[in-house]
């Protein structure tokens, strides 16, 4: 595949981009820095099999599924833990880390995402709110009856839960998502807080009360022995309220009581002590559950508090994504138990089944397929959480790497072996190099798709002179086209063939795109703009004729630093004529969005194939979407004649 660009000095600005991850201690050092691998300092028996495992992977890459020593766990039974400090982990990206804003994910994604919750060693995935569309009910149950029925070889296998509000229908809908798993969860929820029960719900403590023991008890009623309770924005509620309302619930047959800091008011110490106050006031056999908003950045450290007294199941997400200031982070929460749960003064040696060496390459996907960034300076999955830049920190780390990391970096699945085989990726490297390269990096590719990666590698490759970047891979297998970049319908899709720009101070910016569509005809459109992303943007959507699109978010980034650097692009659209909607846990609907990122040395090519691939995308979720809709019309329509061959009989 060609793409060419005549724009003047098309490449030229793509060195004032900012985005760089900051590597510059790495170079400085002759990589020495990057062969620093540091493990904590005498590893528990519980940590030992992970600290040896990612020992071994140093230098040489990802290492395979079956090369990693899972955590060991205790059995499962919903409403008690044999070993009391276990503590479970509640995966809630798929649910509420899909509301937030601008993050989309589509069915085939989620099944992905799920796939690789269970590589991680999550106890529990919140699949989805089934009642909100029949895409997210059938999501829920596809992810129920494949990953919720996959087995590893130590008996593991997730429980697979769903969310309902307090009622029947929303019940139902939930039980028919999570019942085909072999661990199905129903997670019913309605607000304690005196602001809730009388703004919101405009109902009385007593009316509330009955509602959640009703909710409990009609979920327990469709056979469903694993039933979690929320009362939602439990921190801000009254002591004695929660306690009675907890009670009954319990009595009713709750297994998990999750209590919700759900607009993140709480301090740690405010939160642990609630935590303390219901293990205390609260009878019966039950797990206590955290879930943590982040609205004050105290997310991470509340869900702590709340382990030191006493609970043992934290919700979070992936990267920490959620609804406005998002939850607490899966990645640090978890990371925070390994490293610090055998101190005795701290939370009391808690452990968690997490296999940490799956943190990174889950945080790139969840990534990649909803199209939240992950800022920098983020805590364990940040681009500079093992960058040292400091002189200082330098010196340090090239002395002993433990001076300023306190993970290594391999622990959680971020291999930084390029120097350590010296293997510098150039327009020179062969297809087995960049097959090695792509497995160290994390993205193993065969067959058709190494092939055509290769054949992307060597385009930019030939138009740099300093080698092609380990982040320049990365955004090149993570852009348009490749299995890593997020849920694509083949047989639906539009591949970018060729692009042209005309654009400058003497005439109106002019694109010339040529696509290849589904039925495998190429197609050439030629428009004018106002500038050549925007000429290139308007040809392409003539092309494609999927309607009104509106361009909600465009950015591009240098992936690394230099005029010959990659350009990354990313870009969110939406529908403007269609009825793309998704739900959020209140029920209220906003609109579904569709992210994309493409990689070239060209900006406007980069452009073009995010562009492409948001447009595919959204045409995948559409067809998908219709084909769901039909699929419920002729079940409708079945049940309907079926009734009526059972009247006239």
């Amino acid at each position: 595949m060609s793409a060419s660009c005549h724009a003047a000095a098309a490449r030229a600005p793509v060195a004032a981009f900012a985005g760089r991850r900051a590597a510059a201690a790495n170079r400085a050092s002759g990589g020495k820095v990057a062969r620093a691998i540091a493990a904590p300092a005498a590893p528990s028996p519980r940590r030992a099999v992970i600290v040896a495992a990612s020992a071994s992977a140093a230098g040489k890459g990802a290492p395979a599924d079956a090369d990693v020593a899972r955590a060991p766990r205790p059995e499962y039974v919903p409403s008690r833990i044999d070993d009391p400090n276990y503590v479970r982990v509640f995966d809630t990206t798929l649910r509420d880390g899909e509301q937030s804003p601008g993050a989309t994910l589509t069915s085939s994604e989620k099944l992905d995402i799920a796939r690789n919750l269970a590589k991680l060693g999550v106890d529990i995935i919140e699949a989805g709110f089934p009642i909100a569309s029949p895409d997210d009910l059938e999501a829920v149950r596809n992810i129920a009856k494949i990953v919720g029925n996959e087995r590893f070889e130590d008996g593991y296998v997730p429980v697979i839960c769903g969310l309902s509000r307090a009622n029947k229908k929303d019940i139902d809908a939930s039980w028919e998502g999570v019942r085909h798993a072999i661990r199905p969860r129903i997670h019913t929820f309605i607000a304690t807080s005196k602001i809730h029960m009388e703004s919101k719900l405009r109902k009385t403590p007593d009316e509330v009360v009955q509602i959640a023991v009703d909710a409990v008890k009609y979920a327990r009623s469709l056979g469903c022995d694993d039933v979690e309770f929320s009362p939602e924005d439990a921190g801000r509620s009254d002591p004695k309220f929660l306690h009675r309302i907890l009670t009954a619930v319990v009595d009713a047959g709750a297994t998990t009581l999750n209590i919700p800091d759900t607009v993140g008011v709480c301090l740690p110490e405010e939160f642990g002590t609630l935590i303390a106050g219901i293990k205390e006031n609260v009878p019966g056999e039950y797990v206590i559950s955290t879930h943590c908003q982040n609205d004050l950045g105290l997310s991470t450290a509340n869900s702590l508090a709340g382990v030191a007294n006493g609970a043992r199941q934290v919700e979070c997400t992936i990267n920490g994504i959620g609804e406005r200031a998002g939850n607490a982070s899966l990645e640090e929460v978890a990371m925070a138990i390994w490293l610090r749960g055998q101190d005795k003064t701290a939370i009391y040696g808690a452990f968690t089944g997490i296999n940490p060496v799956y943190i990174y390459p889950c945080s790139k996907m969840v990534k990649d397929f909803s199209g939240m960034s992950v800022q920098p300076h983020k805590a364990i999955v940040g681009a500079n959480a093992f960058a040292h830049e400091s002189g200082i920190h330098q010196d340090g780390m090239l002395k002993n790497k433990k001076t300023y990391e306190i993970i290594a970096p391999e622990t959680i699945g971020y291999f930084r072996g390029e120097d350590s085989v010296g293997v510098v990726m150039g327009k020179h490297s062969g297809r087995h190099a960049l097959s090695s390269k792509l497995k160290q990096l994390g993205y193993p590719l065969e067959g058709d798709a190494l092939d055509e990666m290769f054949n992307r590698f060597k385009l930019v490759a030939e138009q740099k002179t300093g080698g092609v970047d380990d982040d320049e891979i990365i955004a090149l297998v993570t852009c348009e086209g490749s299995q890593f970049a997020g849920d694509v319908d083949k047989s639906a899709s539009w591949k970018l063939e060729d692009v042209q720009v005309v654009c400058g101070t003497m005439g109106l910016p002019t694109a010339t795109v040529k696509m290849c569509g589904p039925d495998g005809m190429s197609r050439v459109r030629s428009e004018v703009g106002s500038g050549p992303v925007d000429a290139t943007y308007k040809a392409i959507d003539g092309i494609v004729a999927a309607g009104k699109v509106e361009l909600v978010e465009y950015s591009v980034n240098a992936v690394v630093e230099g005029i010959e650097s990659l350009a990354e692009t990313r870009v969110r659209v939406r529908p403007m004529d269609s009825v793309a909607m998704k739900a959020k846990s209140s029920g209220e609907m906003e609109a579904r969005t569709f992210t994309a990122s493409g990689a070239d040395t060209d900006i406007v090519v980069a452009s073009a194939r995010a562009y492409v691939a948001a447009t595919n995308r959204m045409i995948g979720f559409m067809r998908e979407k219709a084909a769901a809709a039909a699929k419920e019309a002729e079940a409708e329509k079945k049940e309907a004649e079926e009734a009526k061959e059972a009247v006239a009989k």
